[in-house]
């Protein structure tokens, strides 16, 4: 798992190209309940994807099979595991992370904003934190 981690985080730093690229680790173990919090995180914050797990019953006792923000998730079955990838590979998305202070990122959100579309607005931002 941490492994996993070092190497998603290792693809996003690595250049804008890499912003495009969804990643996500395929396992075959559910998580433990320590690690339910840092998976979605890791989604919600965009690093990854998800934790797909594509071993339905890895035990005869209790797991976990989907966390709260779907940061980890249990596939049973081929045609989930399809749908998943192709919800995935269908919406576009881009990854950013920076540290700005408020005042720049309220500059950056308001020059942004001048867009006359979504689209624009979101491309006029990318800039301007790239910048």
């Amino acid at each position: 798992m941490l492994k996993a981690i070092g190497k998603a985080i290792n693809i996003r730093v690595s250049g804008y190209a890499a912003s495009r690229i969804p990643i996500i680790v395929l396992g075959n173990s559910p998580i433990t309940e320590n690690y339910q919090q840092k998976v979605d995180f890791l989604k919600k914050s965009g690093v990854i994807q998800g934790f797909w797990s594509l071993y339905p019953n890895p035990t005869t006792g209790h797991h976990i099979v989907s966390t709260s923000e779907r940061g980890f998730q249990t596939f049973f079955d081929y045609n989930q595991v399809r749908k998943a990838c192709n919800m995935l590979l269908d919406m576009e998305m881009y990854y950013f992370s920076t540290m700005l202070s408020r005042d720049k990122l309220g500059e950056y959100i308001r020059v942004s904003s001048a867009g006359k579309t979504n689209v624009e607005k979101a491309e006029k931002f990318l800039e301007l934190i790239r910048s």
